[in-house]
C-alpha cells in the first residue's frame, strides 16, 4: 500500500460532485434523476454524482459519474455552486460541487451504476435524497439567470427548429407566457437565428419557417455586453 507523504491530526471533509441535467421534451423542461441502489437513501431519487477520486478534478469526477450512472458521455457541464452544510450527508462530513448541463434527452441511454435513471417534469419530482431539493432549486434559479447571458437553450433544441419550439422552450424555463408577435420580433431583431432553408414562393403562412442558431452573431453580440431581456 502506498504510504501517504503527509499526515494531519485534523479530520478532513470528503468531496463529491452532483450533476443537475436538464432536458426538453418539446413542451416541458425535464430533470434527470437516478434511483439510488445503496444506503443511505436506498431507493430514493437523487442527482447523478458520487465521491471524487484522488486523481480527478471536480469536472472529471462529474463526467465519470454521469457516464457510469446515465450513459451520458462528454456532457457540456458547468459548475454553479458548492454545498457545504455540516449535516448534509449522514455518513460523514461531505462537501459537494454541483454542476448543471443541458442535453438532448435522446443522448441519455442509461448506465450501470444506478438502480434506475428517469426523466421527471418539475411537478413530478419526488422528495429527493440528501439536500438535493435545495440543489435543484439553486440549479433552476441559475438556469433562469444564465439564459439571459448565454444561448444555452439552443443545446436543448434540434439543429433545425421552429420559432414556436424556441418560444415554448423559453416559456418552460422561465415559467412565463410571451406574446407571440413580440417574441418573434425580438428574436429576429437580435440576429441570433438564420433561416435553415429558403421558403418556397407561395408557401402557406401556416407552414412554419425553420431556423438554425447563429453562433457567429452571438459571439459578436457578447463582445458588446449582450443581455437578453423580455
Amino acid at each position: 500500500m502506498e504510504e501517504f507523504k503527509y499526515q494531519y491530526k485534523y479530520p478532513h471533509p470528503a468531496v463529491t460532485t452532483d450533476c443537475v441535467i436538464f432536458g426538453f421534451d418539446g413542451v416541458s423542461i425535464r430533470v434527470l434523476l437516478i434511483q439510488r441502489g445503496i444506503e443511505p437513501y436506498k431507493d430514493s431519487w437523487a442527482f447523478p454524482g458520487g465521491f471524487l477520486k484522488m486523481n480527478e478534478t471536480a469536472e472529471e469526477g462529474a463526467q465519470r459519474e454521469l457516464e457510469e450512472e446515465t450513459g451520458l458521455k462528454n456532457a457540456d457541464i458547468e459548475q454553479f455552486y458548492t454545498f457545504s452544510s455540516v449535516d448534509r450527508d449522514p455518513r460523514e462530513r461531505v462537501i459537494t460541487i454541483a454542476h448543471y448541463a443541458l442535453v438532448k434527452m435522446a443522448d441519455v441511454k442509461g448506465g450501470d451504476d444506478a438502480a434506475n435513471a428517469r426523466w421527471f417534469t418539475y411537478n413530478e419530482i419526488p422528495r429527493l435524497a440528501f439536500d438535493h431539493d435545495r440543489i435543484l432549486r439553486k440549479a433552476v434559479s441559475t438556469l433562469k439567470e444564465r439564459i439571459c447571458f448565454k444561448p444555452i437553450v439552443f443545446e436543448l433544441l434540434p439543429e433545425v427548429f421552429t420559432m414556436s419550439e424556441l418560444q415554448n422552450l423559453y416559456e418552460a424555463i422561465l415559467e412565463v407566457k410571451f406574446d407571440r408577435r413580440n417574441f418573434y420580433n425580438k428574436m429576429l431583431k437580435l440576429g441570433l437565428l438564420k433561416e435553415a432553408e429558403k421558403r418556397p414562393a407561395n408557401t402557406p403562412s401556416r407552414v412554419p419557417t425553420k431556423y438554425r442558431f447563429n453562433p457567429e452573431k452571438y459571439a459578436e453580440l457578447k463582445q458588446k455586453g449582450f443581455r437578453l431581456e423580455f
